[in-house]
């Protein structure tokens, strides 16, 4: 169960939609505070202090009382005697580890800076969505508390330059008109904001209201004369001169920005006017603008996936499998992760396509048999069905047959998603994003270009040719800010933080990791996020022998040369990788039986580019614990990828070849009664 946080407003928590009841105001009390110490820990005493003003007796066991009905509503499925893994325990207090988008105030905080870093056409959007989520003032109900005091005013002088910089952004765009209503609300609420005054005249002037124009900073001096006692600053006076002077610099911006948010404002009321709202076509250009929008950055990619199963609903109920069909189909967005982003949509999709597939008549076009068959596989990436590879062997059939480019390179990609069906096989990959870059080049493919670059840059890496990596990296490097497609430098920045790991920089590799899991925040990828930076450490700090002690039970001496454990914080997001992460985390504790019941309950890893890594890890814990069964499995499932770099084909982490534990898990078979140290 994922539990979201609301802040921006009452506060509340909600879990797929749904609201949670939190109870009493104490309640709210302690989980708005523990939101406010972002991931701190806060001390009971703190809390205490913070819930009464002269505290009563029991304090204490009344704030225990409060975070134990918490958790139960946070985690209800959480068995009795086990941890609690997001309001933990943590020394001297608690602390609230929700996951970085858990929390709207975070969420606003991460839109509106990656805002500032965008061109203004991409600008805009992240600034409407981050204003979206205000549903009130911050911390609404704790305005008196000192604790909220500081935060809730942070917070609302934010969200008052937020306004201001959407409202930059519009006239940057040429989109004078549309920022006046909303700075005249602004301005009634905030008079002595200056920077908005100027903003509103401005947006005026550039609407050919000079009258108006030059009013509104007649009022801004009245109002900042009554209520501050203060004369107008040198901007406002400026620019006042500027447009008595009508000054050409006032003019709007004639670059091709401009130009285009101009063209798209005037085409798209056309649009309005003349498409019937219930046209067909308008739903099959709405679904082009759905896929158009997953590649504009985070805030695209996230509205995306929420309208496109929305769209694909308005298709059914015409009852025209053909039009499901192409609105299904249409949505070719890219895709190198190979875990989804939101299961149950991507379950819900898959069913369309296949009812879609079942209503379709006999003479239905190839070409949409072939796009819903490759949605079918990419949408079942990670799974060990077999419809999965049946349906992305169908689709490359067909587009092959068809000898369409835009058809064969959607198709490839849903071979790529099901090409881990076991491991080893970057060489297959390889020649999958060999296909791509040179199909994609030939016919102006740009987004399927990235693709294969990023596919190859795995597949070289796990073939551990980093020199041709590099090349695809720089590639995609180049693509991604020619055709402005910001989420494909996540890659590459985690692809150098590898390169890092990979060469023997422990320490730098470290800090570029967090640098790169930085960069994910905001990026609407939960798939790729999710446990990502955690995992990536765990599997750094193996790789250099700092997993857990060096010396065995009774601390006699393993023959380990590490520099000692490492504490693994399992309180973290760990996401789908937790189970792996568990027996590293008894073996730091010394529990060492429990670290073989733990490994023997591991699942499979799933099929995906962190498959040999997870086998890896397997293997190196049941080294320690000496699980002769758990090795002999590892060893199976390992040798098809002996040539390989372990995990490095994910393009993110590794844990150096995978013959060298293959040669571990050897030794340790040979020798069952003294466990080898980890690598």
């Amino acid at each position: 169960m994922r539990v979201a946080f609301g802040v921006l407003g009452p506060t509340v928590a909600e879990s797929d939609g749904r609201a949670l009841a939190l109870k009493g105001p104490r309640h709210r009390a302690v989980l708005a505070r523990l939101v406010v110490a972002r991931r701190r820990v806060v001390p009971v005493a703190y809390l205490v202090g913070d819930l009464w003003t002269d505290p009563p007796p029991g304090a204490v066991g009344a704030v225990q009382t409060f975070v134990a009905a918490l958790r139960r509503v946070l985690e209800p499925d959480r068995p009795s005697r086990a941890p609690a893994r997001l309001l933990v325990t943590d020394g001297p207090g608690y602390a609230l580890r929700p996951e970085p988008d858990a929390v709207d105030a975070w969420c606003f905080e991460t839109a509106v800076g990656a805002a500032a870093r965008l061109p203004a056409t991409q600008a805009l959007p992240r600034l409407e969505e981050a204003l979206a989520l205000w549903r009130g003032p911050a911390y609404a109900e704790f305005e008196e508390e000192d604790w909220a005091r500081g935060e809730r005013s942070r917070l609302a002088e934010l969200r008052l330059q937020a306004v201001e910089q959407r409202a930059r952004t519009q006239l940057d765009l040429g989109l004078a008109a549309e920022a006046v209503p909303d700075l005249e609300v602004h301005l009634a609420a905030h008079p002595w904001r200056e920077d908005a005054w100027r903003l509103l005249a401005l947006a005026l002037y550039r609407q050919d209201r000079q009258g108006d124009a030059l009013g509104v900073l007649r009022r801004a001096r009245a109002v900042l004369a009554d209520q501050l006692g203060v004369d107008p600053g040198p901007r406002l006076r400026h620019l006042e001169a500027d447009i008595l002077a009508q000054d050409p610099g006032l003019d709007p911006p004639a670059g091709p920005t401009a130009t285009a948010a101009r063209l798209w404002t005037r085409t798209a009321a056309a649009y309005d006017r003349t498409v019937a709202a219930g046209a067909r076509a308008r739903l099959e250009t709405t679904v082009s603008l759905i896929r158009n929008l997953a590649v504009t950055g985070g805030g695209g990619l996230a509205a995306a996936r929420q309208h496109r199963m929305e769209a694909v609903a308005a298709a059914e109920e015409f009852g025209d499998p053909d039009l499901t069909a192409r609105v299904i189909g249409a949505y070719d967005v890219p895709a190198i992760w190979t875990r989804s982003d939101d299961p149950e949509l991507a379950r819900r999709i898959v069913e369309a396509a296949e009812r879609a597939l079942t209503a379709s008549p006999g003479d239905a076009h190839e070409a949409a048999r072939c796009r819903l068959l490759a949605t079918i596989a990419l949408e079942t990436r990670g799974s060990r069905a077999p419809r999965g590879p049946q349906a992305a062997r169908e689709a490359e059939e067909i587009a092959r047959r068809l000898d369409d480019p835009a058809l064969l390179a959607f198709a490839l990609n849903g071979a790529f998603m099901q090409s881990f069906t076991r491991a080893g096989l970057a060489p297959r990959r390889d020649e999958i994003g060999a296909e791509l870059v040179e199909l994609a080049a030939r016919h102006d493919l740009v987004t399927y270009e990235v693709l294969g670059h990023l596919i190859r840059l795995q597949a070289r890496g796990a073939l551990a040719d980093f020199a041709a990596a590099d090349r695809h990296a720089a590639a995609v490097d180049r693509l991604a800010e020619r055709h402005e497609l910001p989420l494909a430098g996540v890659f590459t920045q985690w692809y150098r933080a590898l390169r890092r790991a990979a060469s023997g920089q422990p320490a730098g590799a470290e800090t570029a990791y967090r640098d790169a899991a930085a960069r994910l925040d905001g990026a609407g990828m939960p798939g790729l996020a999710r446990g990502l930076l955690p995992f990536a450490l765990l599997c750094l700090r193996v790789r250099h022998r700092r997993t857990w002690s060096d010396t065995g039970p009774g601390g006699t001496d393993s023959g380990g040369t590490g520099p000692g454990p490492v504490e693994i914080d399992l309180g973290e997001d760990w996401g789908p990788y937790r189970p792996w992460a568990a027996p590293f985390a008894l073996l730091a504790s010394g529990h060492r039986a429990e670290a073989r019941a733990a490994l023997r309950a591991l699942p499979e890893p799933p099929r995906d580019l962190m498959y040999e890594a997870c086998c890896c890890l397997e293997a190196v814990v049941a080294r320690e614990v000496g699980d002769r069964d758990v090795l002999e499995r590892a060893r199976t499932r390992l040798l098809p990828a002996a040539g390989e770099l372990a995990g490095a084909g994910s393009g993110l982490i590794t844990l150096g070849p995978v013959e060298d534990h293959l040669a571990d898990i050897t030794t340790a078979l040979r020798t069952p009664t003294s466990p080898v140290p980890p690598r």
